[in-house]
């Protein structure tokens, strides 16, 4: 049953905006400008802009999400070739001219983000708010015929306004009396629900919006046992800090990788201590995939992996550590390699190449042909030298982000659950009106409509059972 809006002694939101008041017949310069401002708050309050704008929202995240981004321009000149350009228009210097590589930091992508909240800001104070106000509200029905404009209403042979009253209070009205007449209602969060959640969303167009204007990234690769400090910033907002102070530093003690049984990598782990200036512990952690660590305010993700070096011996020699390189295997895997000199001058050597961390290494003598495989702790003998391989050195590849917009942004989250839940509490209001020996009821609800109706007809039997 759809319900019939009562009469109103109030103005309507919209009204109550857009009245003018004049002077000696004409509008004055205030009320003009009041008008001018009026209309532009309503037009940026549509509904259907602000559609539009969450739809382009939502757009260009997918984009984003789907478009690799911070990436170097050989990555989109490789990918996104000219000839033949994605979709026949979308190459690498379209790509980049539209800053589809760096979508949420774009000037055109806050200004979405800026007029989508300007749309929230300017309905919250143009319709939730009057419309809240009127509801807190109350007016009293003086005459029988204002429960005619109800679709719920009765009329009771007997009663008083005091017995309504007290079954009103039991289930959680809020009575308001004047004479002979009542006003109740209830519900006045569900009115409110909708303010909390436009408020929400704006906490997080505004997290999102100080993140990207505070917040850096960075990329990191770094070989076990080293101690470092961020310096390989790929991207960075406007007003962004210090990516790392110098009273503070890390260190990777260690990383190693768990292959499964097939050879394939299960999860890869590094062992990192938070230093401060002195060099003394001050935190310690081993992160993995989806377990980063957190210190002031920074986040450093395991997201990568690769072989830095590894530790041999020449005969009796000490031990020393050699450098190893990524080698350009034309997309046929990765592999690293490392030249190791076996006479004093330099004038030769053999090579070591190896595809992982686990312990394989294949060795080539001067001549470039293959000796044998050697594992990390063995030895081979090659070009009259006995080569000793100790051990293979691994860097782990961090991905360091700070974004202190997120816990606003999460604030955010937190007030929408909130103010969804709210929103779907019902605000029902009930009109009483004693009228010599007749008791006029009546009432109206926003939402639960026949949970409402239920409610009502058994205040209304109780009201006839406490007369019989």
């Amino acid at each position: 049953m759809s319900l019939k809006p009562p009469l109103e002694t109030e103005s309507s939101p919209e009204t109550l905006l857009s009245t003018p008041t004049e002077t000696d017949g004409k509008p004055s310069l205030l009320v003009s400008g009041r008008r001018a401002w009026m209309r532009l708050l309503r037009s940026i309050a549509d509904l259907r802009l602000a559609i539009a704008l969450l739809l382009a929202i939502a757009l260009f995240s997918v984009s984003g999400t789907l478009i690799e981004q911070g990436q170097a321009i050989a990555y989109y000149q490789q990918n996104y070739p000219e000839n033949p350009a994605l979709f026949g228009f979308l190459s690498w210097k379209v790509l980049l001219f539209l800053g589809l590589d760096r979508v949420y930091s774009t000037w055109w992508f806050l200004s979405l983000l800026v007029l989508f909240g300007s749309s929230l800001t300017a309905c919250t104070f143009t319709r939730q708010l009057p419309t809240l106000k009127a509801a807190r509200r109350w007016q009293f029905f003086k005459r029988p015929g204002n429960f005619e404009k109800l679709a719920l209403s009765a009329e009771l042979p007997a009663g008083t306004t005091d017995a309504i009253a007290d079954l009103l209070q039991s289930r959680s009205y809020k009575v308001f009396r004047a004479g002979d007449t009542l006003y109740a209602r209830k519900g006045i969060a569900g009115r409110i629900g909708p303010i909390v959640v436009h408020a929400s969303m704006l906490l997080v167009l505004a997290g999102a919006i100080w993140g990207t204007l505070t917040g850096f990234t960075s990329q990191e690769m770094i070989p076990s046992g080293n101690r470092f400090q961020i310096h390989n910033i790929t991207s960075a907002g406007p007003w962004a800090q210090s990516p790392m102070p110098l009273d503070w530093s890390l260190r990777v003690n260690r990383f190693w990788i768990d292959y499964a049984p097939d050879g394939s990598i299960d999860q890869f782990y590094s062992d990192l201590s938070v230093l401060d200036g002195e060099g003394n512990e001050r935190d310690r952690q081993t992160i993995h995939v989806n377990q980063p660590l957190r210190a002031s305010g920074v986040t450093f993700y395991q997201t990568n992996w690769g072989v830095a070096g590894v530790k041999v011996r020449i005969n009796n020699s000490p031990q020393f550590r050699l450098p190893a390189a990524q080698l350009d295997t034309g997309g046929n895997g990765r592999m690293w390699g490392t030249w190791v000199p076996i006479k004093p001058d330099m004038s030769a050597g053999v090579s070591l190449l190896t595809r992982d961390l686990q312990g394989t290494l294949m060795a080539y003598d001067s001549a470039g042909n293959l000796a044998g495989a050697v594992r990390t702790g063995s030895s081979i003998h090659l070009d009259g030298v006995t080569l000793f391989v100790d051990e293979l050195i691994g860097s782990t590849g961090l991905q360091i982000k700070s974004d202190p917009g997120i816990p606003i942004v999460y604030a955010g989250f937190g007030f929408l659950m909130l103010g969804v839940m709210m929103s779907y509490v019902s605000h029902s209001q009930v009109w009483a009106l004693q009228s010599g020996d007749r008791l006029f009821v009546g009432g109206k609800t926003n939402r639960a409509q026949l949970t409402f109706e239920r409610e009502l007809l058994g205040i209304l039997e109780r009201l006839t059972e406490q007369k019989l």
